[in-house]
């Protein structure tokens, strides 16, 4: 239970946290944050991993001069796009091999079809879509490798998804972060910045449950 807790104080209170890297770390902070940036959106086993509320968060400290707007940008832009180049190959060549097992939780042919069907309605824009879709953004290259999706196509629908997702969030951060109402109720408005990205899901959640119950709401 106080795991969980210090989990949960870690994720309201990035300000705090990242504030005691930059001064542990100077430098480094850039990498660590990268790399973050980088399993968040390349490796299917870490989801849960900060993407968003990060990126607000490091936008605000580099509007103080704390962190170097550019450097965010291009660093963060990078991870973010190879997280998915590697999450798309990851899912080329071990997808089929994961979903061999029918009646598995986790990885199984139906949790594939439901994925798959989403890319039927929605096309390669599927890459744009869930970038801003925690938790979804992590799957959907990976289901695209599976799905075989042309590679440079992939690439064009990736590297708008990345720059657009980045761009937001980093520099909402920089703009928006160091308003004193932002800075007094930091931990209110990483919950509303959660709360808004998990909409989509929840709406298609509750769209797929009335028109059909039975059926696996989510990929």
């Amino acid at each position: 239970m106080e795991l969980f807790s210090n989990i949960v104080d870690f994720f309201l209170h990035f300000d705090r946290y990242l504030g005691a890297i930059i001064q542990s770390y100077g430098a480094l902070t850039y990498a660590i944050i990268s790399l973050v940036i980088f399993c968040e959106t390349g490796l299917v086993v870490t989801p849960f991993l900060p993407g968003d509320s990060l990126l607000f968060a490091a936008g605000t400290f580099s509007a103080s001069g704390a962190l170097n707007i550019k450097w965010l940008f291009t660093l963060l832009g990078l991870a973010a796009i190879l997280g998915n180049i590697i999450n798309y190959h990851i899912g080329r060549f071990m997808g089929p091999k994961v979903f061999y097992k029918e009646n598995s939780r986790i990885f199984n042919k139906h949790y594939l079809k439901d994925a798959q069907k989403f890319y039927e309605k929605y096309g390669a824009k599927t890459i744009i879509i869930t970038r801003f879709m925690p938790f979804v953004r992590t799957f959907a290259p990976f289901v695209a490798g599976i799905g075989k999706m042309t590679y440079w196509k992939f690439m064009l629908y990736n590297i708008i998804g990345g720059i657009s997702w980045i761009s937001f969030f980093l520099l909402g951060g920089y703009y928006f972060g160091n308003m004193l109402l932002v800075k007094k109720n930091f931990s209110l408005v990483v919950l509303a910045i959660i709360a808004i990205s998990l909409l989509p899901l929840l709406l298609e959640f509750f769209k797929r449950r009335r028109e059909n119950p039975r059926a696996n709401p989510l990929p």
